[in-house]
């Protein structure tokens, strides 16, 4: 571990044209008020002031779920990283339980840590349990995976509301914060286990779950995290892309939002509309609410197809949905979605 005075040396560093801090290697925090500091890269397109840090972020994150649990090959790994960094992306956010997801990224593109804004997650071993001592761990584990001294972002791995009130766990991170291995705190999660954490005022970042099949946390926590000036980056923002199946996918954790694209019955989920790459078609579409939603700073996306970053970043430059296609959504939504139909974690 390198000592406290070569990371607040690196945070005076300006970097190169990405404008990505990375490597713990951010200034001051920002104290800009809660209107959305945004700038474009020259490739990968808007970016989003995170919040009341000082990261800003690119719309489209890289989310490493997918090819921990996918075991995809490490060469894959290494292109599809390279790639969209090279294209402009700057969020790569993991999380300890992804398989090997940390280690392939750490080794993928960890001497291009300066590159790119570098988020985790902790508190999902199962031997360590929801401890102070636990999260410690955790994160140590999770650093070394990486390859790197210190993240840009630790998260609470989607503790319940129980957890948080104990406060054990928040103090764990805060802590981590001091020693200099994170810059910042947050909580990934959904429903009022979420609300709690946005409510609480002690985390920097609230992570997500936000989709044309996932609009609980529209009216639930963003409205608060804006008030609160939280950066949120948003999971699963286009709804597992379910239109993909004819039918009921195998995939179990596919299921749910499948069936909830049938009862909404979206134009731009049906007929040619599914298969159409282009910024009108469902993935398009789909894309294009999430980043609408206001308070929204980045979408994480999580793929195994090296081309899929400059793909997803081609639809979002076609910009906002037209005001009336969101209020559309957001109407068939409010009329059709039941009870049950809560933010997935």
């Amino acid at each position: 571990m390198v000592e406290q005075s070569r990371r607040r040396f690196l945070g005076r560093v300006i970097l190169g044209a990405t404008g990505a801090l990375g490597a713990c290697s951010g200034g001051a925090p920002s104290t800009q008020s809660g209107q959305d500091a945004v700038k474009k890269s020259t490739v990968g397109g808007e970016r989003r002031r995170l919040g009341k840090t000082d990261m800003e972020v690119s719309v489209l994150g890289f989310g490493g779920a997918e090819i921990g649990y996918e075991r995809t090959d490490q060469a894959v790994v290494d292109k599809l990283l390279n790639s969209a960094l090279d294209a402009g992306l700057n969020v790569i956010d993991t999380a300890e339980c992804y398989i090997d997801s940390e280690g392939a990224i750490g080794r993928a593109v960890s001497k291009r840590r300066r590159d790119y804004f570098l988020f985790t997650k902790v508190g999902h071993w199962p031997e360590d349990g929801w401890t102070k001592a636990g999260i410690e761990r955790s994160l140590e584990r999770s650093l070394t995976r990486l390859q790197t001294d210190c993240v840009d972002l630790v998260q609470l791995h989607s503790c319940g509301k129980d957890v948080l009130q104990r406060g054990e766990v928040i103090e764990a991170l805060e802590k981590a914060r001091q020693a200099g291995k994170t810059r910042y705190i947050g909580y990934s999660g959904d429903r009022e286990d979420a609300l709690f954490a946005v409510e609480c005022g002690r985390f920097d970042t609230l992570q997500t779950s936000v989709s044309v099949f996932d609009q609980q946390a529209i009216d639930l926590t963003l409205p608060m995290a804006r008030t609160k000036q939280m950066g949120v980056i948003c999971k699963r923002p286009i709804g597992n892309a379910v239109w993909r199946y004819d039918a009921r996918p195998a995939n179990g954790y596919h299921v749910d939002y499948w069936q909830r694209m049938v009862k909404l019955g979206y134009a731009f989920c049906a007929g040619d509309m599914r298969r159409d790459a282009g910024p009108e078609g469902a993935a398009g579409v789909a894309l294009r609410f999430t980043l609408g939603i206001p308070g929204v700073h980045t979408a994480i996306v999580g793929t195994t197809n090296p081309e899929r970053f400059r793909q997803n970043a081609a639809l979002a430059a076609a910009g906002p949905l037209p005001e009336a296609q969101m209020a559309s959504i957001r109407a068939r939504w409010k009329e059709i979605a039941e009870a049950g139909w809560v933010g997935q974690t």
